[in-house]
């Protein structure tokens, strides 16, 4: 919107004469393409269009956060005058790094023992399973009351484990945190008295980072999420739009849960799947953003792709399931336009795939038109989609840290290559989603962060492979680098920076998974090699 408004001036300036010259020299050079071109150009600016749809649904989120975002109650309007039973559910797959810090966080919670109830919903299949039993077993002796819940099946995954645990739960509500979280002791105290609104199904709170300053890679992904956690959430909340439970760090009335129709795991993303289901019954969900959570990033470029297809594909599957059904409920306009943006977003990343095909072409066939000329039909776009993007998480980085936001600003070229990088494995997730490929939960490696030591990725056999995904990266990474040449040997110099960073983002993603992967090979074969020896000396 700011360059049209931009150009509107120019019209009415003593510059107008020039800017009509540079539309006249435009429409006359589209006079000249060919059908051939036209094939091309059509779907390329249509996919930019959508893309910058998108773009500006971001300027509108910062709008709304600046105007609603005080909204948000800082204390709970009403309290209990007795407090409720609550049950804390720590659903685990394999978690065996990470475990121990969990149970001991959720051990020091303040709230009465008698009103607390404790499930650990195990579904792992390696050493985790009997380690946590013993650990549980441990604190049951310590007066903690917790139980070990195992089960020999991965039915329904995290979402199947929850509905089981809701049989035997005695809580009125739940809290919910995943292995890699660590509550603070105060989280229940100041989280449960907002439930004294009886019309309240949710209570999320904000995550944190324990590992946020670990390497470039974390610092990217706090950034992220970031702009989901300062700024998206308070908009909608501030708003009264929906918006979802983020599946960890939260709490959740049980009511709620079976008034919307229990936990579902026909998508990966059970939570957000919940939250747009209970929603649509007429719950109201509260964020609270000045209560966070400590919570563990990725360390590997792999990893985070993998948690980030995953929320990708849930969240499609969710607007496949749900959005039909919200588009035709009795709600207000600006409720269903903001869950279809919501709901809807990645795919942005097969959309960017096409602009990736197509944009050596489209450079061959603007070949003969001025830089001038391109720029006037750029500029609306790329101030729609990439000035967007770095508007709203610099916009989140100064409200978070407003002392010290400046340098979150170095970080924007990493952060869009970082997009960049998730686009193979985003939109592989995304065609899985719409053509209802079925696929497995795949859980996020945890390594049980410490401030005072790196994260133990010796374990290699904990890993997942990635296979042909950063081939395919490096491949995608050298078209790109070929369309450098191209625009360097054509003056077309102010595109070069702009394909950099697909060429920087495409390269980092293969280049670091690959390495990671070797180092994580060696470091095995290291392992083996010193349990042999020590297994030759025993003999």
């Amino acid at each position: 919107m700011a360059a049209f408004a931009l150009f509107a001036l120019l019209l009415v300036s003593p510059a107008s004469q020039l800017v009509r010259s540079l539309f006249d020299d435009t429409f006359a050079g589209i006079h000249q393409l060919d059908w051939f071109d036209w094939a091309i150009m059509i779907p390329y600016f249509t996919v930019l269009i959508i893309l910058s749809l998108y773009g500006l649904h971001r300027y509108e989120i910062i709008r709304t956060y600046l105007k609603h975002h005080k909204r948000l109650p800082k204390e709970p309007p009403q309290r209990f005058e007795e407090l409720p039973r609550v049950t804390v559910q720590l659903p685990l797959y394999n978690e065996r790094f990470v475990v121990e810090r969990l149970m001991e966080a959720v051990a020091k919670l303040e709230y009465p023992r008698e009103k607390l109830q404790i499930q650990v919903l195990d579904d792992s299949t390696d050493e985790t399973h009997p380690f946590t039993r013993a650990l549980v077993a441990r604190y049951r002796e310590e007066g903690l009351p917790v139980e070990y819940h195992h089960r020999a099946n991965r039915h329904g995954y995290k979402a199947g484990a929850l509905q089981e645990g809701m049989a035997t739960a005695t809580g009125e509500f739940f809290a919910i945190f995943d292995a890699d979280f660590v509550p603070a002791p105060d989280f229940l105290m100041r989280t449960i008295h907002f439930f004294a609104e009886p019309d309240i199904g949710v209570v999320q709170t904000r995550w944190s980072y324990l590992n946020r300053h670990d390497n470039l890679l974390t610092e990217v992904e706090a950034m992220l999420l970031d702009g989901h956690f300062v700024l998206e959430h308070p908009a909608r909340c501030g708003r009264g739009l929906f918006f979802n439970f983020n599946g960890t760090a939260g709490l959740l009335r049980r009511r709620m849960i079976e008034d919307a129709g229990g936990w579902q795991h026909d998508t990966l993303t059970e939570d957000s799947d919940l939250s747009y289901r209970a929603q649509l019954a007429g719950w109201r969900f509260m964020y609270l953003p000045g209560v966070d959570c400590p919570s563990e990033l990725p360390v590997e470029t792999y990893s985070f792709q993998v948690q980030q297809s995953r929320w990708a594909k849930g969240l499609t599957q969710v607007a496949q399931k749900l959005l039909p059904r919200i588009l035709k409920a009795d709600l207000p306009f600006r409720v269903k336009a903001e869950a279809f943006f919501h709901l809807t977003p990645n795919i942005s990343y097969p959309l960017m795939i096409v602009v990736s095909a197509l944009m050596l072409p489209v450079m061959i066939v603007r070949f003969y038109m001025g830089w001038l000329q391109m720029l006037l039909i750029d500029m609306p776009l790329i101030v729609a989609s990439f000035w967007s993007i770095s508007a709203f998480y610099v916009m989140a980085q100064k409200e978070l840290y407003p002392d010290r936001w400046k340098r979150s600003i170095a970080l924007l070229p990493m952060l869009m290559a970082a997009g960049v990088a998730l686009t193979v494995s985003n939109t592989r997730a995304v065609m899985e989603a719409l053509f209802g490929v079925q696929t497995a939960f795949a859980r996020t490696p945890k390594y049980a962060y410490s401030g005072e030591k790196k994260p133990k990725v010796e374990a290699a056999e904990y890993r997942r492979r990635s296979g042909w995904l950063p081939f395919a990266e490096l491949a995608i990474g050298t078209y790109f680098l070929g369309m450098v040449a191209f625009a360097i040997d054509t003056f077309n110099f102010l595109a070069i920076p702009f394909l950099m960073l697909f060429v920087g983002g495409y390269y980092w993603a293969g280049l670091t998974t690959l390495g990671q992967e070797h180092q994580g090979r060696l470091r095995w074969q290291r392992e083996i090699e010193l349990a042999r020896s020590a297994a030759n000396r025993a003999g």
